[in-house]
Formats: structure tokens, C-alpha cells, sequence
């Protein structure tokens, strides 16, 4: 019935959309397996794309031939570029989706790739003999042939909802949960731990009043997260901001003794960047308000979501409670907020190339490792897709490395140090913040992705030329320009800033704070008239390789530091135990996490300095 796969990937959330599409982009034969074809790519959570550091994993994703932001740039209903007031290492895309709309084109840029083919069954199980994947079984009992696999189970392993005092069995709301290959794993050795997310509640947008909340509109010249030739969004929805205030507070309180998270039917931890309501007014009982996000579904939906308001207390609670919110007093419910409980696997199971270590051609991708999000989720199915790809070819693992990508950072944090609760990705988290920027992701990745044979790469390729070339020559223009102090004092003078005294290059200029090339192009029509020739993204690229070219230059010596780290190897089979000027803790860590390299080992939670120094003695260094 079915001709053996090179890949099968399990779950098509976000982070199996993108393992499918990576691997059959590089020629393997791919099965797509979901519980519900209707499903496909569905936002579980809110529906939008970004944010800070997650807009920066989109890019990258797109740059590296993934399909998340092709598809938020087709899809979304708002676009705004966060922390603008920051500098440019901050600034995060971030896009309000059309849901609807999300899923049903993420399912036709799937159906329209040959190489994948679809099932829609529960996969209760794998095939594995002597240690190496070669299948999975499903819930009627066939056997599915493959060359490697792909976990992508969201938080459908074992999945269990709560609504106060009420729980049952669920993926998400109105699916089942997934049985079967939690237990199976852990008799192959894996060690499993629980999780817990949340969602609030979804209203009708037809019985709020707009009136008593604050307007968050889009960004008047919006931008896009692929850097191909998708549409830049001309007409946009408006978000809303309104706040709970005490008697929205004193309401939840009414049901905390009803709560699964207070009286401890919840065990798994949840996310902490993302608390539910009851949550922060219990840890943060000093504030009196909380801000929440009034955002739209879709255009063509009158569905709110409620973000802020994430619960799993009872659902008369929540509805009496929403109803005491300034635009909420007439507010009727389409569904409440709950809660979830999952399976994960620690990562620190898996080696840099989402492969784990107990059985071969087996990859892990999106929550089943711990981490939250759909950026995460996606940036992971992805560098899952393209190793299985690699792994069936016999290919060395394409690993990106900290210096490279926040995927990078994310899926190096993962397999070094695991996570005790929910990952989510910050620019705090990435050293090198600086280089990894939103504006230049295409620059560092899409030559890798050519390199390891990602399809339909060369207009991308001849686009990155072409910003280089041009960013060299915005570069050169700018630093040859001389300006007078009766050009550009009246500028300055009006912006608070120090006048010239004598003629000086334009770069001097720029260099200062608060001053950006398109300002400076309406005082100085020569610049105008050259910058005319390249697009906006082009000109940002160029301006921020010169305003922080010293930043620039000081973190590129640290990365080249690490990589010399980086470059020194350790074998797979290295007895650490028997290397006692390591520290117990080191000993310990080592053993486990197995590490590749001198620069992994320093990364590992409990790897001391002079640890590092043992190994390198160790290793003649």
C-alpha cells in the first residue's frame, strides 16, 4: 500500500510544516502524518507571527527556504516593527494573522510539492530495530516504511485539558490526545517530563465596544518578514489595548479554590513569559491592572482573541470576570481559556542535528523538546527536515552554530543545557545580537542553504549579491561625502544636535545618535538622488553596517575566539569519568550531553572555565 519514505514526519503543526517542506525541497520522498487533515498548520494559540527575537528566527526560516514568512506576508491582517526606540540588534517583526487564511495556505503550498504525500491517522508507535528508526505503526495497525522520522506532537503527547474542576483527554480543544508513543519511548530509554501551556478565552468581537480602549494600529509604512517577492500589506486591521482592573482581580479570586493549577491537578510547569491571569495576579498582587491585547482572528470573522487572559479557571469565573474589563461589559463568550498538560523529552537527547542519541534516524522537533512558540516550533521542523535529508543521503549534519542564527542559539541551548520549563527564545539568550540582526538574516544564511542544496535558491542568491554590492556602494558614497556647516547646521540645530564648524565627511554625521540616512537624505539632495536607486531594506542594511561598524567589528573577534574552540574536537567515545582534575558536576554533564566539540563542552550548564582548560590539556591543546 505504501512505498518506504526517506522521511516521515509526525504532526503538522508549525514545526512539522516545515520539517515536511525542507526535507522534499532536497529530494527526499516525504509522508506527512496528521490526526486531521483539517488541521493542518492551525495557529493553536494567537494568531500572529513574530515578535521579539521570534520575528529575527522568521526571517532567518525564511532565509534559510522555509516557509513561515512567505506565508505570514500573504496571511496577516497588521504588521508592526517592535522596539524601533531601541537599536536595530532589538528590532523584531512582528504580524497579526488571518488564521483561516494561515492554515488553508500553508495546506496548498504542501498538497502543491510532489515529493510529500499525506495520511491522516494517529501514529501510535515506531519501528525500530537494532537501534535504528525505520518506521512508525498507527492506530489500525499498519506498518509505514522510512528511512528516518520526525516527532512533531505538539502538545498532543498525552495531552490532558483543564477548565477548573474539569479535565479530560485533548490535543487541543475538540481533538484527541495522542497515545501510545510516550510509552514506547521511555522503554527505549528516554527520559519524558510534563508541560503545561495555556490559551484564553475567544469572544465575539460584535459585543465589544471599541470606544473605551486604546487603538494599536499597524505601522504606517509596513514591512514583511520573506525577502522574496511577497505583498506588502496595504490596507490593515486594528488591534485594541485595554486593561483588568480590581474587580476584574477580586472576580478570578472567587474561583482559585476551583483552580487546577492552586489546589495541583496541574504537575507540569508552565510557560513563564507567559503566566495565565490567575497567575499573575497571585505572584503579582501588588498591581492593580494588567494590560491585555484585544487582537482580531481574521478579516473575515468577528472572533477575538483575548491576549493577557490565558486561564484554565472555571468557565463562569472567566466569562463574570471578562465582563468586568472596560469594552468587556457586554461581551459573549465563543469559548473559554484552558489549560494543557503535554509530554516532552529533555532535550539534551538529542545531538546539534535534532537526531537523538539513543536511536538513530529518529529526529525531535517543536514542543516535544520544551520549547513554546510557533517561531521555535517552525526555526526546529525545519534544521529537523534538512538533517533527516542529510542523515538518509549519509550527508554530514548542517548545524548552525551561535554566531549564525538565533536558531542557532535556541537549538544549542536546548541540547546543552535542557529546560525545566517552556523555552522561549529572547535576544537576551543570543551573545552576538548585533551580528544575528532581523535586516541581515538573508546575508548570513541563504549562502549555507545554497551550499547544502536547498531548492529554488538562485533568485535569493542573486538578490544577496545584489545587496552587497550595494550596501558596499551606499557605504563608499557615504564616506567620500563632504558636508558644510551651511548645509547641515540647521538640521542639526533642530534636532538638538551639536553643529559642525568646519566641512567634515558624512559618515561623521551618521555616526551620531538619532540621525539615519533618510533624514539626512531631505537636507542633502545628492544623497537623496543616490539612495533613490535602492529600496528601503537595502539602505537600513548599509546604515547599520556603518553607525555600529565598531560593535560590528568587536563582537566578529569574539566569535572568532569561540570558533577556535569550536574547531577542536572530542571524541565521541571519551571516558570523562576517568579524567579527575574534572569537577564531579563536569564528569557528570559531560557524560551525558556527549559533547562535539571544546566550544560545546564550555556551553554546558556546570562546565566550569578550568574545565575547560582540563579538556583542553586532555586533548594535547
Amino acid at each position: 500500500m505504501f512505498p518506504e519514505y526517506d522521511v516521515i514526519v509526525v504532526g503538522a503543526g508549525h514545526a512539522g510544516c516545515e520539517a515536511a517542506t525542507a526535507a522534499a525541497n532536497m529530494g527526499s520522498k516525504v509522508l506527512l502524518a496528521t490526526m486531521n487533515m483539517n488541521t493542518i498548520a492551525q495557529m493553536s494559540c494567537n494568531p500572529a507571527m513574530g515578535g521579539v527575537a521570534k520575528g529575527q528566527i522568521v526571517r532567518e526560516i525564511d532565509a534559510l527556504g522555509g516557509y513561515s514568512g512567505i506565508i505570514t506576508d500573504h496571511t496577516m491582517v497588521q504588521f508592526r516593527m517592535l522596539n524601533k526606540s531601541k537599536g536595530p540588534a532589538m528590532w523584531s517583526p512582528r504580524a497579526q494573522s488571518d488564521r483561516m487564511m494561515f492554515a488553508s495556505m500553508w495546506r496548498k503550498m504542501l498538497e502543491e510539492n510532489e515529493n510529500i504525500d499525506f495520511w491522516q491517522e494517529m501514529v501510535t508507535g515506531l519501528i525500530v530495530k537494532d537501534g535504528i528508526c525505520k518506521g512508525v505503526k498507527t492506530g489500525i495497525g499498519l506498518e509505514i516504511k522510512s528511512k528516518s522520522v520526525i516527532l512533531t506532537n505538539g502538545t498532543f503527547l498525552n495531552g490532558l485539558i483543564h477548565i477548573g474542576e474539569k479535565q479530560f483527554g485533548g490535543g487541543r480543544a475538540g481533538e484527541r490526545a495522542a497515545t501510545g508513543l510516550t510509552e514506547q519511548l521511555i522503554e527505549l530509554g528516554f527520559e519524558a517530563g510534563r508541560m503545561k501551556t495555556g490559551t484564553p478565552a475567544r469572544v465575539d468581537g460584535r459585543t465589544l465596544d471599541y470606544s473605551k480602549m486604546e487603538t494599536q494600529a499597524g505601522d504606517e509604512n509596513p514591512s514583511k518578514f520573506s525577502f522574496t517577492d511577497t505583498p506588502t500589506i496595504e490596507k490593515q486591521l486594528p488591534c485594541h489595548i485595554t486593561y483588568t482592573n480590581l474587580s476584574v482581580h477580586d472576580q478570578l479570586r472567587t474561583g482559585f479554590d476551583r483552580s487546577p493549577m492552586f489546589n495541583g491537578r496541574i504537575q507540569g510547569l508552565g510557560p513563564r513569559y507567559c503566566p495565565s491571569i490567575e497567575d499573575k495576579i497571585d505572584r503579582f498582587a501588588d498591581k492593580d491592572q494588567h494590560q491585555l491585547f484585544v487582537e482580531p482572528e481574521g478579516w473575515n470573522t468577528c472572533e477575538i482573541y483575548v491576549n493577557g487572559f490565558s486561564s484554565s479557571l472555571p468557565e463562569d469565573v472567566q466569562y463574570s470576570a471578562l465582563r468586568k474589563v472596560p469594552g468587556f461589559e457586554n461581551m459573549k463568550m465563543f469559548r473559554p481559556g484552558y489549560a494543557i498538560e503535554y509530554d516532552f523529552f529533555q532535550p539534551t537527547q538529542l545531538d546539534n542535528s535534532l537526531q537523538t542519541k539513543l536511536v538513530k534516524g529518529l529526529f525531535f522537533a517543536g514542543q516535544i523538546n520544551g520549547t513554546t512558540g510557533y517561531e521555535e516550533a517552525g526555526c526546529q521542523g525545519l534544521m529537523a527536515g534538512i538533517n533527516a535529508n542529510h542523515y538518509v543521503k549519509e550527508e554530514e549534519p548542517f548545524v548552525l552554530k551561535r554566531s549564525d542564527a538565533y536558531i542557532g542559539v535556541l537549538i544549542d541551548d536546548l541540547v546543552n543545557k535542557g529546560t525545566k520549563e517552556p523555552y522561549r527564545m529572547f535576544t537576551s539568550r543570543a551573545e552576538y545580537r548585533i551580528l544575528l540582526r532581523q535586516d541581515n538574516a538573508d546575508i548570513r544564511l541563504t549562502p549555507l542553504a545554497k551550499a547544502i542544496g536547498m531548492e529554488n535558491l538562485d533568485q535569493r542568491m542573486d538578490r544577496v549579491n545584489e545587496k552587497l554590492k550595494a550596501q558596499k556602494d551606499i557605504t563608499k558614497f557615504v564616506e567620500n561625502l563632504s558636508v558644510s556647516p551651511d548645509q547641515m547646521n540647521p538640521y542639526l540645530e533642530n534636532i538638538g544636535s551639536a553643529a559642525l564648524n568646519q566641512k567634515v565627511k558624512l559618515i561623521s554625521v551618521l555616526s551620531r545618535p538619532h540621525i539615519n540616512l533618510n533624514d539626512l537624505s531631505d537636507t542633502i539632495e545628492d544623497l537623496k538622488t543616490f539612495l533613490s536607486k535602492y529600496d528601503e531594506e537595502t539602505v537600513l542594511l548599509s546604515e547599520v553596517g556603518m553607525k555600529y561598524k565598531g560593535y560590528i567589528r568587536r563582537e566578529q573577534e569574539q566569535v572568532n575566539k569561540m570558533n577556535r574552540l569550536e574547531d577542536v574536537r572530542l571524541k565521541d567515545d571519551m571516558e570523562y569519568g576517568n579524567i579527575l582534575s574534572l569537577s564531579s558536576e563536569a564528569r557528570q554533564k559531560l557524560s551525558e550531553i556527549k559533547p562535539k566539540t571544546i566550544g560545546q563542552a564550555s556551553r554546558i550548564s556546570g562546565v566550569s572555565p578550568s574545565d575547560v582548560s582540563v579538556l583542553l590539556v586532555h586533548v594535547g591543546r
